[in-house]
């Protein structure tokens, strides 16, 4: 099984280092026969090859098993003109990653702002308010005349029917609730579309519980009763606020891992940024892409139907779960003064532990 390694920019390559470590305590304790290919990816592949996401890498993740995405500077791009294209946008746009699931919960002892809370948004990942995907050709956001701004919003019955059915099958493994966050009050046509899908979707599994929330509450209930989300399912812009959000309430963008995955490919990708205000330092906190890499092989297993691919998975997010909620190490973001690499090395041995008892 072959898993593309993109390391990225800013803190990438460290906590990329970190994630490999456990990935290959994994890969030994539970015999899962994975090959890991590097590729340059961002600022260094700009450099050397003239884009931060050359065709060949693209072609690379498109044929592998499984993807590790680090994080990307963008800010830091030339125009994309001069090769300073979005890898993010243009590999969810080309290989049609329509899924973004990305997972928000407390961990014991860890600082955090919500008490308890244990929840996934789904967010839709190609269409929306993103000028750089929601168009075949150019971008929706443009300019009639200097004075004029305008963007387009592209809101498919197809993209909205699909991510429902990512939510309310994550649902049924999960607590059985789905809150469908929308702004339909205002957008009726729109939002409205995307209402009228998760409500067909939602005939289909009588078994779990549809809530409906308007964007600006749902804000506020997310901070007021985390505890009571399990599976929240939005649009594109709505999500990716909302998720960055609940990881900050769950203790960090540092603990925010995520997959963005259709139904054949997946990639791992922590819901941060490239931090290159602290890049080279070793204190960059690896969990969030650690977990990331957690949900890919559990993904994975479970397109498969390989058990040994799911155990490890779960043994990673274990394994994760022990190392801070046990203070065995955490980076200084979560209080502590274990390094990135040590992170790596307590993640490992944990997995290793686990497959063993």
């Amino acid at each position: 099984m072959k898993i593309i390694v993109l390391p990225g920019d800013g803190i990438g390559p460290e906590i990329m280092d970190a994630t490999v470590t456990a990935l290959q305590a994994a890969d030994e304790a539970f015999g899962l026969g994975l090959t890991l290919e590097t590729h340059r990816l961002g600022l260094d592949a700009i450099a050397q090859d003239g884009s931060a996401l050359p065709d060949a890498v693209l072609d690379a993740c498109r044929n592998a098993d499984g993807t590790i995405m680090g994080p990307v500077d963008t800010y830091a791009y030339p125009p994309v003109e001069e090769g300073g294209v979005n890898p993010s946008g243009k590999m969810r746009k080309s290989l049609d990653l329509y899924a973004n699931i990305r997972p928000s919960r407390t961990f014991a002892g860890v600082p955090s702002c919500a008490e308890k809370m244990d929840m996934v948004v789904v967010r839709e990942n190609t269409e929306g308010f993103y000028a750089d995907r929601n168009m075949f050709m150019g971008s929706g956001e443009f300019m009639p005349t200097e004075d004029l701004a305008l963007s387009v919003r592209k809101i498919t019955r197809a993209g909205c029917n699909r991510i429902a059915v990512q939510a309310f099958e994550q649902a049924e493994r999960r607590r059985k609730k789905v809150t469908a966050v929308h702004k339909a009050n205002v957008l009726k046509i729109s939002d409205g579309l995307f209402l009228e899908e998760v409500n067909k979707v939602a005939k289909e599994h009588p078994s779990v519980e549809l809530e409906e929330l308007i964007i600006d509450a749902a804000t506020a209930h997310l901070v007021r009763r985390p505890e009571d989300f399990d599976v929240l399912v939005t649009t594109n812009m709505y999500g990716d606020i909302l998720s960055d959000l609940a990881a900050e309430l769950s203790g960090g963008i540092g603990l925010g891992g995520s997959i963005n995955a259709n139904d054949d490919v997946a990639i791992a990708q922590a819901a941060h940024g490239a931090a290159p205000d602290i890049a080279g330092q070793g204190t960059a906190n690896p969990t969030a892409l650690m977990v990331s890499v957690g949900m890919l092989l559990d993904w994975l297993g479970s397109k498969n139907s390989h058990n040994d691919l799911i155990a490890a998975g779960a043994a990673m997010r274990d394994a994760v779960t022990n190392v801070l909620e046990q203070g065995i190490a955490r980076t200084p973001d979560l209080g502590g003064s274990a390094s990135t690499a040590d992170i790596g090395r307590a993640v490992a041995e944990r997995i290793t532990a686990i497959s063993k008892e």
